[in-house]
Protein backbone atom coordinates (compact mmCIF):
# COMPACT_ATOMS: atom_id res chain seq x y z
CA UNK A 1 0.00 0.00 0.00
CA UNK A 2 3.07 2.26 0.31
CA UNK A 3 4.04 2.06 -3.00
CA UNK A 4 1.17 2.94 -4.49
CA UNK A 5 1.15 6.36 -4.25
CA UNK A 6 4.61 6.57 -5.51
CA UNK A 7 3.21 4.79 -8.66
CA UNK A 8 0.27 7.23 -8.66
CA UNK A 9 2.39 10.53 -8.23
CA UNK A 10 4.70 8.89 -11.40
CA UNK A 11 2.44 8.69 -13.28
CA UNK A 12 0.60 11.67 -12.80
CA UNK A 13 4.42 13.59 -13.73
CA UNK A 14 4.83 11.48 -16.93
CA UNK A 15 1.23 12.57 -18.08
CA UNK A 16 2.48 16.75 -16.96
CA UNK A 17 5.26 16.42 -18.55
CA UNK A 18 4.08 14.78 -21.88
CA UNK A 19 1.18 17.30 -22.05
CA UNK A 20 4.41 20.07 -21.58
CA UNK A 21 5.79 18.90 -24.61
CA UNK A 22 2.54 18.56 -26.61
CA UNK A 23 1.84 22.04 -25.74
CA UNK A 24 5.25 23.26 -27.05
CA UNK A 25 5.10 21.12 -30.19
CA UNK A 26 1.83 22.89 -30.76
CA UNK A 27 3.30 26.52 -29.84
CA UNK A 28 6.46 26.26 -32.10
CA UNK A 29 4.21 24.71 -34.81
CA UNK A 30 1.57 27.89 -34.47
CA UNK A 31 4.64 30.36 -34.70
CA UNK A 32 5.56 28.51 -37.56
CA UNK A 33 2.46 28.43 -39.58
CA UNK A 34 2.38 32.45 -39.04
CA UNK A 35 4.80 32.69 -40.90
CA UNK A 36 3.03 31.20 -44.36
CA UNK A 37 6.18 30.21 -46.05
CA UNK A 38 6.53 26.97 -47.55
CA UNK A 39 9.74 25.69 -45.74
CA UNK A 40 8.44 26.48 -42.38
CA UNK A 41 4.53 25.09 -42.49
CA UNK A 42 6.62 21.95 -43.82
CA UNK A 43 8.80 21.59 -40.23
CA UNK A 44 5.31 22.64 -38.78
CA UNK A 45 3.92 19.27 -40.12
CA UNK A 46 6.56 17.91 -38.47
CA UNK A 47 6.50 19.00 -34.71
CA UNK A 48 2.62 18.33 -35.21
CA UNK A 49 3.51 14.67 -35.61
CA UNK A 50 5.41 14.72 -32.86
CA UNK A 51 2.89 15.83 -30.72
CA UNK A 52 0.10 13.64 -32.29
CA UNK A 53 2.80 10.05 -31.30
CA UNK A 54 2.25 11.59 -27.73
CA UNK A 55 -1.24 12.64 -28.01
CA UNK A 56 -3.14 10.93 -30.98
CA UNK A 57 -6.53 12.47 -30.46
CA UNK A 58 -5.52 15.81 -29.93
CA UNK A 59 -7.99 18.25 -31.76
CA UNK A 60 -6.02 21.19 -32.50
CA UNK A 61 -2.88 19.15 -33.47
CA UNK A 62 -5.45 17.46 -35.56
CA UNK A 63 -6.92 20.55 -37.62
CA UNK A 64 -3.04 22.56 -37.65
CA UNK A 65 -1.68 19.76 -39.11
CA UNK A 66 -5.05 18.91 -41.89
CA UNK A 67 -5.31 23.01 -42.57
CA UNK A 68 -0.91 22.68 -43.17
CA UNK A 69 -1.25 19.71 -45.57
CA UNK A 70 -3.48 22.04 -47.74
CA UNK A 71 -1.79 24.84 -47.67
CA UNK A 72 1.09 22.62 -48.96
CA UNK A 73 -1.00 21.22 -51.40
CA UNK A 74 -0.33 18.08 -50.16
CA UNK A 75 -4.13 16.61 -50.72
CA UNK A 76 -3.50 13.03 -50.34
CA UNK A 77 -2.06 12.98 -47.32
CA UNK A 78 -5.24 14.94 -46.12
CA UNK A 79 -7.42 12.54 -47.38
CA UNK A 80 -5.97 9.74 -46.12
CA UNK A 81 -5.79 11.49 -42.92
CA UNK A 82 -9.65 11.78 -42.60
CA UNK A 83 -10.85 9.15 -44.83
CA UNK A 84 -12.97 8.15 -42.73
CA UNK A 85 -15.38 11.10 -43.64
CA UNK A 86 -14.98 10.54 -46.99
CA UNK A 87 -18.67 9.46 -47.71
CA UNK A 88 -18.41 6.97 -50.60
CA UNK A 89 -15.06 5.70 -49.05
CA UNK A 90 -17.82 4.83 -45.70
CA UNK A 91 -20.82 3.30 -48.52
CA UNK A 92 -18.09 1.35 -50.79
CA UNK A 93 -19.75 -1.94 -51.35
CA UNK A 94 -16.11 -4.02 -52.20
CA UNK A 95 -14.70 -2.43 -48.91
CA UNK A 96 -17.11 -2.07 -46.52
CA UNK A 97 -19.60 -4.59 -47.08
CA UNK A 98 -17.70 -6.84 -44.68
CA UNK A 99 -17.73 -4.04 -42.20
CA UNK A 100 -21.00 -2.86 -42.44
CA UNK A 101 -21.97 -6.09 -42.24
CA UNK A 102 -19.80 -7.20 -38.80
CA UNK A 103 -21.34 -3.81 -37.51
CA UNK A 104 -24.80 -5.29 -38.32
CA UNK A 105 -24.05 -8.62 -36.59
CA UNK A 106 -22.61 -6.84 -33.65
CA UNK A 107 -25.10 -4.79 -32.76
CA UNK A 108 -27.48 -7.49 -33.40
CA UNK A 109 -25.22 -9.41 -30.91
CA UNK A 110 -25.21 -6.52 -28.37
CA UNK A 111 -29.10 -6.30 -28.44
CA UNK A 112 -29.52 -9.64 -27.54
CA UNK A 113 -26.73 -9.93 -25.03
CA UNK A 114 -28.29 -6.74 -23.19
CA UNK A 115 -32.11 -8.71 -23.68
CA UNK A 116 -30.80 -11.91 -21.73
CA UNK A 117 -28.80 -10.19 -19.10
CA UNK A 118 -31.67 -7.66 -18.98
CA UNK A 119 -33.58 -11.25 -18.20
CA UNK A 120 -30.98 -12.88 -16.15
CA UNK A 121 -29.97 -9.68 -14.07
CA UNK A 122 -33.22 -6.90 -13.51
CA UNK A 123 -31.91 -3.69 -12.40
CA UNK A 124 -33.99 -4.20 -9.08
CA UNK A 125 -32.34 -7.44 -8.07
CA UNK A 126 -29.77 -7.20 -5.57
CA UNK A 127 -27.17 -10.16 -4.82
CA UNK A 128 -27.34 -12.35 -1.75
CA UNK A 129 -24.40 -10.53 0.15
CA UNK A 130 -25.48 -7.22 2.24
CA UNK A 131 -27.58 -4.58 0.28
CA UNK A 132 -24.92 -3.73 -2.49
CA UNK A 133 -26.92 -3.87 -5.41
CA UNK A 134 -25.25 -5.44 -9.23
CA UNK A 135 -26.90 -3.67 -12.45
CA UNK A 136 -25.76 -5.26 -15.84
CA UNK A 137 -25.25 -3.04 -18.54
CA UNK A 138 -24.24 -3.04 -22.21
CA UNK A 139 -21.30 -1.64 -23.01
CA UNK A 140 -22.39 -1.09 -26.79
CA UNK A 141 -25.35 0.82 -25.05
CA UNK A 142 -22.87 3.33 -22.86
CA UNK A 143 -20.33 3.87 -25.87
CA UNK A 144 -24.01 4.71 -28.00
CA UNK A 145 -25.16 7.18 -25.21
CA UNK A 146 -21.54 8.73 -24.53
CA UNK A 147 -21.30 9.78 -28.25
CA UNK A 148 -24.44 10.75 -28.27
CA UNK A 149 -23.46 13.44 -25.46
CA UNK A 150 -20.29 14.30 -27.15
CA UNK A 151 -21.97 15.06 -30.62
CA UNK A 152 -23.92 17.99 -29.23
CA UNK A 153 -20.53 19.42 -28.17
CA UNK A 154 -18.22 18.45 -31.04
CA UNK A 155 -20.43 19.87 -33.65
CA UNK A 156 -18.26 23.40 -33.76
CA UNK A 157 -14.78 20.88 -33.72
CA UNK A 158 -15.89 18.31 -36.31
CA UNK A 159 -16.99 21.27 -38.74
CA UNK A 160 -13.06 22.12 -40.03
CA UNK A 161 -12.98 18.34 -40.54
CA UNK A 162 -15.60 18.24 -43.82
CA UNK A 163 -14.35 22.21 -45.08
CA UNK A 164 -11.13 21.00 -45.25
CA UNK A 165 -11.43 17.32 -46.53
CA UNK A 166 -14.02 18.72 -49.41
CA UNK A 167 -11.41 21.15 -50.30
CA UNK A 168 -8.98 18.68 -50.40
CA UNK A 169 -11.21 16.10 -52.27
CA UNK A 170 -12.51 18.50 -54.89
CA UNK A 171 -8.71 18.90 -55.86
CA UNK A 172 -8.42 15.06 -56.04
CA UNK A 173 -11.30 14.78 -58.06
CA UNK A 174 -14.08 13.48 -56.11
CA UNK A 175 -16.57 16.00 -56.84
CA UNK A 176 -19.63 13.87 -55.38
CA UNK A 177 -17.79 13.36 -51.87
CA UNK A 178 -16.40 17.25 -52.04
CA UNK A 179 -19.95 18.85 -52.57
CA UNK A 180 -21.35 16.37 -49.80
CA UNK A 181 -18.60 17.52 -47.32
CA UNK A 182 -18.14 21.19 -48.10
CA UNK A 183 -22.49 21.69 -47.46
CA UNK A 184 -22.38 19.75 -44.43
CA UNK A 185 -19.70 21.93 -43.36
CA UNK A 186 -21.65 24.47 -44.07
CA UNK A 187 -24.26 23.20 -42.63
CA UNK A 188 -22.77 23.01 -39.43
CA UNK A 189 -21.33 26.35 -39.51
CA UNK A 190 -24.65 27.94 -39.69
CA UNK A 191 -26.04 25.85 -36.56
CA UNK A 192 -23.31 27.07 -34.45
CA UNK A 193 -23.47 30.33 -35.30
CA UNK A 194 -27.07 30.14 -34.66
CA UNK A 195 -26.58 28.83 -31.67
CA UNK A 196 -24.19 31.09 -30.75
CA UNK A 197 -25.96 34.44 -31.88
CA UNK A 198 -28.98 33.20 -29.63
CA UNK A 199 -27.76 36.15 -26.83
CA UNK A 200 -25.61 37.82 -28.77
CA UNK A 201 -27.33 41.87 -28.18
CA UNK A 202 -27.09 44.20 -31.43
CA UNK A 203 -23.88 46.11 -30.75
CA UNK A 204 -22.21 41.98 -30.83
CA UNK A 205 -23.77 41.24 -34.45
CA UNK A 206 -22.26 44.93 -35.37
CA UNK A 207 -19.28 44.76 -33.85
CA UNK A 208 -18.94 40.83 -35.57
CA UNK A 209 -19.50 41.89 -38.68
CA UNK A 210 -17.40 44.70 -38.71
CA UNK A 211 -14.42 42.26 -38.14
CA UNK A 212 -15.25 39.65 -40.19
CA UNK A 213 -15.14 42.99 -42.84
CA UNK A 214 -11.54 43.62 -41.61
CA UNK A 215 -10.44 40.04 -41.56
CA UNK A 216 -11.69 39.36 -44.71
CA UNK A 217 -9.67 42.57 -45.85
CA UNK A 218 -6.72 41.32 -44.49
CA UNK A 219 -7.23 37.34 -44.55
CA UNK A 220 -4.55 35.64 -43.09
CA UNK A 221 -2.52 32.36 -44.55
CA UNK A 222 -4.78 29.03 -45.45
CA UNK A 223 -3.31 27.37 -42.39
CA UNK A 224 -5.03 29.36 -39.65
CA UNK A 225 -8.65 28.77 -40.38
CA UNK A 226 -9.29 32.57 -41.90
CA UNK A 227 -12.76 34.30 -40.93
CA UNK A 228 -13.41 34.10 -44.98
CA UNK A 229 -13.17 30.28 -45.68
CA UNK A 230 -16.93 29.89 -45.91
CA UNK A 231 -16.86 32.47 -48.68
CA UNK A 232 -14.36 30.43 -50.33
CA UNK A 233 -16.20 27.12 -49.65
CA UNK A 234 -19.15 28.44 -51.22
CA UNK A 235 -17.23 29.72 -54.51
CA UNK A 236 -15.93 25.96 -54.85
CA UNK A 237 -19.16 24.60 -54.10
CA UNK A 238 -20.81 26.87 -57.08
CA UNK A 239 -17.45 25.48 -59.48
CA UNK A 240 -18.00 22.30 -58.50
CA UNK A 241 -22.09 21.71 -59.25
CA UNK A 242 -21.32 23.50 -62.75
CA UNK A 243 -18.58 20.65 -63.32
CA UNK A 244 -21.02 17.99 -62.24
CA UNK A 245 -23.99 19.74 -63.80
CA UNK A 246 -22.56 19.64 -67.61
CA UNK A 247 -20.96 15.95 -66.89
CA UNK A 248 -24.66 14.76 -65.97
CA UNK A 249 -25.93 16.33 -69.15
CA UNK A 250 -22.57 14.95 -71.51
CA UNK A 251 -23.85 11.29 -70.17
CA UNK A 252 -27.26 12.02 -70.73
CA UNK A 253 -26.77 13.12 -74.25
CA UNK A 254 -24.79 10.29 -74.39
CA UNK A 255 -27.52 7.94 -73.57
CA UNK A 256 -29.96 9.60 -75.78
CA UNK A 257 -27.77 8.79 -78.84
CA UNK A 258 -27.02 12.63 -79.52
CA UNK A 259 -23.07 12.23 -79.43
CA UNK A 260 -22.54 15.71 -80.95
CA UNK A 261 -23.75 17.07 -77.21
CA UNK A 262 -22.05 15.09 -75.73
CA UNK A 263 -18.45 15.76 -77.12
CA UNK A 264 -20.08 19.81 -76.69
CA UNK A 265 -20.16 19.46 -72.57
CA UNK A 266 -17.31 17.48 -72.17
CA UNK A 267 -15.43 20.17 -74.16
CA UNK A 268 -16.20 22.73 -72.26
CA UNK A 269 -15.35 20.91 -69.32
CA UNK A 270 -11.95 20.10 -70.14
CA UNK A 271 -11.22 23.54 -72.24
CA UNK A 272 -12.51 25.26 -68.84
CA UNK A 273 -10.02 28.69 -67.67
CA UNK A 274 -10.32 27.14 -64.60
CA UNK A 275 -8.02 24.27 -63.62
CA UNK A 276 -9.91 21.01 -63.52
CA UNK A 277 -8.74 18.03 -61.24
CA UNK A 278 -6.74 15.52 -63.04
CA UNK A 279 -8.39 12.87 -61.98
CA UNK A 280 -11.90 14.15 -62.82
CA UNK A 281 -10.62 15.50 -66.33
CA UNK A 282 -9.24 11.40 -66.73
CA UNK A 283 -12.60 10.10 -66.57
CA UNK A 284 -14.08 13.12 -68.42
CA UNK A 285 -11.69 12.38 -71.48
CA UNK A 286 -12.63 8.72 -71.18
CA UNK A 287 -16.34 10.03 -71.43
CA UNK A 288 -15.55 12.21 -74.72
CA UNK A 289 -13.97 9.13 -76.25
CA UNK A 290 -17.29 6.91 -76.07
CA UNK A 291 -18.65 10.19 -77.49
CA UNK A 292 -16.49 9.99 -80.28
CA UNK A 293 -16.96 6.63 -81.16
CA UNK A 294 -20.44 7.14 -81.43
CA UNK A 295 -19.92 9.79 -84.11
CA UNK A 296 -17.89 7.65 -85.91
CA UNK A 297 -14.38 9.75 -85.21
CA UNK A 298 -12.25 7.22 -84.09
CA UNK A 299 -8.86 8.85 -84.19
CA UNK A 300 -10.40 11.75 -81.75
CA UNK A 301 -11.89 8.70 -79.54
CA UNK A 302 -8.30 7.18 -79.17
CA UNK A 303 -6.50 10.88 -78.48
CA UNK A 304 -8.35 11.30 -75.54
CA UNK A 305 -7.83 7.43 -74.15
CA UNK A 306 -4.27 8.44 -74.89
CA UNK A 307 -4.50 11.64 -72.62
CA UNK A 308 -6.67 9.85 -70.03
CA UNK A 309 -3.57 7.17 -69.93
CA UNK A 310 -1.12 9.40 -69.51
CA UNK A 311 -2.76 10.91 -66.72
CA UNK A 312 -3.27 7.69 -64.91
CA UNK A 313 -1.29 4.38 -65.99
CA UNK A 314 -3.17 2.02 -64.38
CA UNK A 315 -6.90 3.25 -65.71
CA UNK A 316 -8.52 0.13 -66.42
CA UNK A 317 -11.06 1.82 -68.22
CA UNK A 318 -9.24 3.93 -70.33
CA UNK A 319 -7.16 0.67 -71.55
CA UNK A 320 -10.48 -1.10 -72.14
CA UNK A 321 -11.60 1.72 -74.17
CA UNK A 322 -8.38 1.90 -76.60
CA UNK A 323 -8.11 -1.88 -77.11
CA UNK A 324 -11.43 -2.05 -77.92
CA UNK A 325 -10.82 1.19 -80.63
CA UNK A 326 -7.50 -0.72 -81.80
CA UNK A 327 -9.76 -3.86 -82.45
CA UNK A 328 -12.33 -1.61 -84.26
CA UNK A 329 -9.82 -0.29 -86.86
CA UNK A 330 -8.31 -3.87 -87.19
CA UNK A 331 -5.03 -2.76 -85.33
CA UNK A 332 -4.30 -6.13 -83.89
CA UNK A 333 -0.60 -5.47 -82.88
CA UNK A 334 -1.52 -2.01 -80.56
CA UNK A 335 -5.01 -3.73 -79.43
CA UNK A 336 -2.45 -6.62 -78.12
CA UNK A 337 -0.22 -4.51 -76.21
CA UNK A 338 -3.14 -2.70 -74.14
CA UNK A 339 -4.44 -6.27 -73.24
CA UNK A 340 -1.09 -7.17 -72.21
CA UNK A 341 -1.29 -4.07 -70.54
CA UNK A 342 -4.23 -4.77 -68.82
CA UNK A 343 -3.61 -8.24 -67.93
CA UNK A 344 -0.35 -7.26 -65.77
CA UNK A 345 -2.99 -4.77 -64.00
CA UNK A 346 -5.51 -7.81 -62.99
CA UNK A 347 -2.52 -9.64 -61.90
CA UNK A 348 -1.09 -7.02 -59.78
CA UNK A 349 -4.51 -7.30 -58.25
CA UNK A 350 -5.10 -10.49 -57.76
CA UNK A 351 -1.86 -10.72 -56.28
CA UNK A 352 -2.29 -7.80 -54.04
CA UNK A 353 -6.04 -8.90 -53.03
CA UNK A 354 -7.03 -4.61 -53.77
CA UNK A 355 -7.88 -2.15 -56.34
CA UNK A 356 -5.15 0.05 -57.66
CA UNK A 357 -4.96 3.35 -55.64
CA UNK A 358 -5.51 4.48 -52.29
CA UNK A 359 -8.66 2.73 -50.63
CA UNK A 360 -10.56 5.97 -50.61
CA UNK A 361 -10.12 6.20 -54.46
CA UNK A 362 -13.39 5.51 -55.93
CA UNK A 363 -13.75 2.71 -59.00
CA UNK A 364 -16.86 3.28 -60.22
CA UNK A 365 -16.73 1.18 -63.67
CA UNK A 366 -14.31 -1.56 -61.74
CA UNK A 367 -15.30 -3.97 -59.22
CA UNK A 368 -12.48 -6.59 -56.88
CA UNK A 369 -15.46 -9.10 -57.17
CA UNK A 370 -15.82 -8.68 -60.81
CA UNK A 371 -11.73 -9.16 -61.88
CA UNK A 372 -11.37 -13.09 -62.28
CA UNK A 373 -14.02 -13.37 -64.70
CA UNK A 374 -12.95 -10.33 -66.55
CA UNK A 375 -8.82 -11.87 -66.30
CA UNK A 376 -10.31 -15.16 -67.81
CA UNK A 377 -12.52 -13.72 -70.68
CA UNK A 378 -9.22 -10.96 -71.48
CA UNK A 379 -6.60 -13.98 -71.57
CA UNK A 380 -9.08 -16.10 -74.37
CA UNK A 381 -9.42 -12.51 -75.89
CA UNK A 382 -6.02 -12.15 -75.92
CA UNK A 383 -5.29 -15.78 -77.10
CA UNK A 384 -7.92 -15.13 -80.16
CA UNK A 385 -6.45 -11.99 -81.57
CA UNK A 386 -2.54 -13.85 -81.73
CA UNK A 387 -4.13 -16.58 -83.64
CA UNK A 388 -5.40 -13.70 -86.19
CA UNK A 389 -2.49 -11.99 -85.99
CA UNK A 390 -0.94 -15.59 -86.55
CA UNK A 391 -3.23 -15.41 -89.30
CA UNK A 392 -1.68 -12.57 -91.38
CA UNK A 393 -4.66 -9.63 -90.74
CA UNK A 394 -1.52 -7.71 -88.95
CA UNK A 395 -2.00 -5.41 -92.17
CA UNK A 396 -5.40 -5.13 -92.47
CA UNK A 397 -5.87 -2.03 -90.56
CA UNK A 398 -9.31 0.04 -91.48
CA UNK A 399 -7.64 2.96 -92.31
CA UNK A 400 -11.13 4.39 -94.03
CA UNK A 401 -12.74 4.31 -90.60
CA UNK A 402 -9.31 5.68 -88.73
CA UNK A 403 -9.60 8.84 -90.67
CA UNK A 404 -13.07 8.93 -91.02
CA UNK A 405 -13.74 9.05 -94.57
CA UNK A 406 -15.72 7.33 -97.01
CA UNK A 407 -14.41 4.57 -99.26
CA UNK A 408 -14.16 5.98 -103.15
CA UNK A 409 -13.10 9.49 -101.54
CA UNK A 410 -12.11 12.31 -103.48
CA UNK A 411 -8.50 14.18 -103.06
CA UNK A 412 -9.71 16.86 -101.57
CA UNK A 413 -11.91 15.29 -99.27
CA UNK A 414 -9.15 13.21 -97.73
CA UNK A 415 -6.47 15.83 -97.86
CA UNK A 416 -9.14 18.01 -95.71
CA UNK A 417 -9.70 15.13 -93.66
CA UNK A 418 -5.98 14.71 -92.74
CA UNK A 419 -5.04 17.90 -92.80
CA UNK A 420 -7.14 18.86 -89.72
CA UNK A 421 -6.24 15.45 -88.26
CA UNK A 422 -2.66 16.20 -88.74
CA UNK A 423 -2.92 19.46 -87.43
CA UNK A 424 -5.11 18.64 -84.35
CA UNK A 425 -2.78 15.67 -83.28
CA UNK A 426 0.42 16.79 -84.04
CA UNK A 427 3.39 15.10 -80.94
CA UNK A 428 4.77 18.44 -80.64
CA UNK A 429 1.24 19.45 -79.28
CA UNK A 430 0.11 16.71 -77.28
CA UNK A 431 1.16 17.61 -74.09
CA UNK A 432 -0.71 20.97 -74.69
CA UNK A 433 -3.99 20.05 -72.58
CA UNK A 434 -1.94 19.33 -69.00
CA UNK A 435 -1.24 23.15 -68.95
CA UNK A 436 -4.78 23.44 -68.65
CA UNK A 437 -5.28 20.95 -65.22
CA UNK A 438 -4.73 20.80 -61.85
CA UNK A 439 -2.64 18.47 -60.47
CA UNK A 440 -3.40 16.92 -56.72
CA UNK A 441 0.39 17.61 -55.70
CA UNK A 442 2.63 20.02 -56.84
CA UNK A 443 5.71 17.37 -56.92
CA UNK A 444 4.58 15.26 -59.11
CA UNK A 445 6.65 14.87 -62.17
CA UNK A 446 4.61 17.07 -65.39
CA UNK A 447 7.48 16.68 -67.81
CA UNK A 448 6.80 11.99 -67.64
CA UNK A 449 2.81 12.91 -68.27
CA UNK A 450 4.02 15.22 -71.38
CA UNK A 451 6.55 12.78 -72.41
CA UNK A 452 4.13 9.86 -72.22
CA UNK A 453 1.08 11.70 -73.74
CA UNK A 454 3.92 12.44 -76.67
CA UNK A 455 5.01 9.47 -76.70
CA UNK A 456 1.26 7.92 -77.62
CA UNK A 457 0.33 10.88 -80.01
CA UNK A 458 3.70 9.83 -81.82
CA UNK A 459 2.00 6.53 -82.64
CA UNK A 460 -1.50 7.49 -83.58
CA UNK A 461 0.38 9.91 -86.00
CA UNK A 462 1.77 7.59 -87.34
CA UNK A 463 -0.54 5.39 -88.27
CA UNK A 464 -2.87 8.15 -89.13
CA UNK A 465 0.74 8.92 -91.44
CA UNK A 466 0.22 5.62 -93.05
CA UNK A 467 -3.32 5.43 -92.97
CA UNK A 468 -3.02 8.76 -95.83
CA UNK A 469 -0.66 7.38 -97.71
CA UNK A 470 -2.41 3.78 -98.47
CA UNK A 471 -5.63 5.74 -99.21
CA UNK A 472 -4.20 8.49 -100.98
CA UNK A 473 -2.25 6.03 -103.29
CA UNK A 474 -5.63 4.22 -104.24
CA UNK A 475 -7.09 7.68 -105.03
CA UNK A 476 -4.48 8.20 -107.20
CA UNK A 477 -5.35 4.30 -108.80
CA UNK A 478 -8.48 5.21 -109.06
CA UNK A 479 -8.20 8.69 -110.85
CA UNK A 480 -5.53 6.91 -113.31
CA UNK A 481 -8.25 4.06 -113.63
CA UNK A 482 -10.81 7.11 -114.59
CA UNK A 483 -8.08 9.00 -116.52
CA UNK A 484 -7.68 5.69 -118.92
CA UNK A 485 -11.24 4.87 -118.77
CA UNK A 486 -11.83 8.34 -120.14
CA UNK A 487 -9.46 8.51 -122.49
CA UNK A 488 -10.43 5.09 -124.30
CA UNK A 489 -14.48 6.62 -124.23
CA UNK A 490 -12.59 9.38 -125.77
CA UNK A 491 -10.85 8.00 -128.46
CA UNK A 492 -14.24 5.60 -129.15
CA UNK A 493 -15.98 8.90 -129.63
CA UNK A 494 -13.70 10.28 -131.85
CA UNK A 495 -13.74 7.34 -133.98
CA UNK A 496 -17.44 6.95 -134.15
CA UNK A 497 -17.65 10.59 -135.40
CA UNK A 498 -14.91 9.60 -138.25
CA UNK A 499 -17.12 6.78 -139.27
CA UNK A 500 -19.99 9.24 -139.14
CA UNK A 501 -18.24 11.73 -141.03
CA UNK A 502 -17.15 8.94 -144.10
CA UNK A 503 -20.76 7.56 -143.91
CA UNK A 504 -22.11 11.32 -144.52
CA UNK A 505 -19.27 11.93 -147.51
CA UNK A 506 -20.05 8.61 -148.89
CA UNK A 507 -23.50 9.61 -148.63
CA UNK A 508 -23.10 13.27 -150.06
CA UNK A 509 -21.03 11.86 -153.20
CA UNK A 510 -24.14 9.27 -153.84
CA UNK A 511 -26.35 11.62 -154.12
CA UNK A 512 -24.04 14.37 -156.08
CA UNK A 513 -23.37 11.48 -158.28
CA UNK A 514 -27.24 10.55 -158.90
CA UNK A 515 -28.02 14.59 -159.42
CA UNK A 516 -25.47 14.78 -162.18
CA UNK A 517 -27.44 11.53 -164.40
CA UNK A 518 -31.15 13.16 -163.59
CA UNK A 519 -29.76 16.46 -165.26
CA UNK A 520 -28.16 14.64 -167.97
CA UNK A 521 -31.49 12.46 -168.47
CA UNK A 522 -33.32 15.94 -168.46
CA UNK A 523 -30.81 17.54 -170.91
CA UNK A 524 -31.79 14.35 -173.00
CA UNK A 525 -35.78 14.88 -172.55
CA UNK A 526 -35.44 18.54 -173.04
CA UNK A 527 -33.63 18.32 -176.61
CA UNK A 528 -36.36 15.85 -178.13
CA UNK A 529 -38.99 18.42 -177.32
CA UNK A 530 -43.05 18.12 -178.69
CA UNK A 531 -42.10 15.64 -181.17
CA UNK A 532 -42.04 12.82 -177.84
CA UNK A 533 -44.86 14.51 -176.06
CA UNK A 534 -47.36 14.07 -179.30
CA UNK A 535 -46.80 10.37 -180.01
CA UNK A 536 -47.11 9.73 -176.38
CA UNK A 537 -50.51 11.33 -176.39
CA UNK A 538 -51.61 9.65 -179.91
CA UNK A 539 -50.83 5.98 -178.27
CA UNK A 540 -52.54 7.15 -175.37
CA UNK A 541 -56.13 7.94 -177.96
CA UNK A 542 -55.92 5.08 -179.94
CA UNK A 543 -55.48 2.94 -176.47
CA UNK A 544 -58.60 4.54 -175.04
CA UNK A 545 -60.43 3.73 -178.63
CA UNK A 546 -59.74 0.18 -178.44
CA UNK A 547 -61.47 -0.48 -174.81
CA UNK A 548 -64.33 1.46 -175.38
CA UNK A 549 -65.03 -0.80 -178.71
CA UNK A 550 -64.58 -3.80 -176.86
CA UNK A 551 -66.93 -2.49 -173.59
CA UNK A 552 -70.09 -2.23 -176.51
CA UNK A 553 -69.17 -5.41 -177.75
CA UNK A 554 -69.20 -7.00 -174.62
CA UNK A 555 -72.73 -4.86 -173.69
CA UNK A 556 -74.51 -5.83 -176.89
CA UNK A 557 -73.98 -9.60 -176.01
CA UNK A 558 -75.01 -9.04 -172.76
CA UNK A 559 -78.56 -7.79 -173.70
CA UNK A 560 -78.55 -10.74 -176.44
CA UNK A 561 -78.67 -13.34 -173.33
CA UNK A 562 -81.98 -11.03 -171.65
CA UNK A 563 -80.22 -9.66 -168.97
CA UNK A 564 -81.22 -6.40 -170.31
CA UNK A 565 -78.91 -4.32 -167.97
CA UNK A 566 -78.50 -1.02 -168.65
CA UNK A 567 -74.60 0.06 -169.16
CA UNK A 568 -73.15 2.05 -166.58
CA UNK A 569 -73.10 5.58 -167.50
CA UNK A 570 -69.47 5.72 -167.08
CA UNK A 571 -68.87 3.40 -169.59
CA UNK A 572 -71.52 5.34 -171.76
CA UNK A 573 -69.67 8.29 -171.47
CA UNK A 574 -66.66 6.33 -172.44
CA UNK A 575 -67.92 4.60 -175.43
CA UNK A 576 -69.29 8.16 -176.89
Amino acid sequence: MSGSPSLSAEKKRWWLSNRKIVDKYVRDARSLIATQEPSDVSAAVALLDAALALSPRLEVALELKARSLLFLRRYREVADMLQDYIPSYKVAPDSSSSSLGSSAVDHSTSQTLSRERANLLSPDRERSDGGRSFRCFSISDLKRKFLASLSKSCEKEDQWRYLVLGQACCHLGLMEDAMVLLQTGRRLASAAFRRESVCWSDDSFTFSTAGAASSSANPPGPPTAPPSESESASHLLTHIKLLLRRRAAALAALDAGIPAEAIRHFSKILDSRRGVPHAFAGACFIGRAAAYRAAGRLAEAIADCNRALALDLTSIPALRARADLFEAVRSLPDCLRDLDHLKLLYDSILRDRKLPGPPWRPHHDVRYRDVPASHRALNARIHQLRARVAAGEVSDVDYYALIGVRRGCTRSELERAHLLLSLKHKPDKAGAFVDRLEFADDHRDLDAVRDQSRMSALILYRLLQKGYARIMAAVMDEEANEKQRAKEAATAAAAAAAATAVAVQAAAATAGVLGSEKAKVDRVLGSKGCGVRGEKSAAVSAFQGVFCRDLAVVGSLLSQVGLNRAIPVKYEALSC
